[in-house]
């Protein structure tokens, strides 16, 4: 999705709202997988798949930040909190 006009309210409203759903399905998808992939042994792809989402997460917090929609700037630092913590509890490959 291309970013919209920043004096499009609505539209930047659009624009994070699907952001988000998609984040918060991205991270689900991955905390459900997590303890099956561990059990695998495939520690150096769930930490992958993490740090892809900690990036992405990041990158929408800051212009959620940027363009000063400050909610979505907090469920995206809510989301990034979640998403370090399940890091940290992955063993390195």
């Amino acid at each position: 999705m291309t970013l919209p006009d920043p004096n499009d309210t609505r539209a930047t409203f659009e624009y994070f709202s699907n952001e988000y759903a998609q984040a918060l399905q991205a991270y689900q998808t991955i905390e459900s997988q997590a303890s099956t992939l561990l059990l695998m042994g495939h520690t150096g792809e769930l930490r992958q798949f993490l740090d892809q989402f900690i990036e992405m997460a990041e990158r929408t917090r800051a212009l959620a930040l940027e363009r000063d929609e400050k909610n979505f700037a907090e469920w995206f630092s809510e989301l990034l909190q979640k998403a370090q913590k399940l890091r940290s509890s992955v063993p390195r490959a």
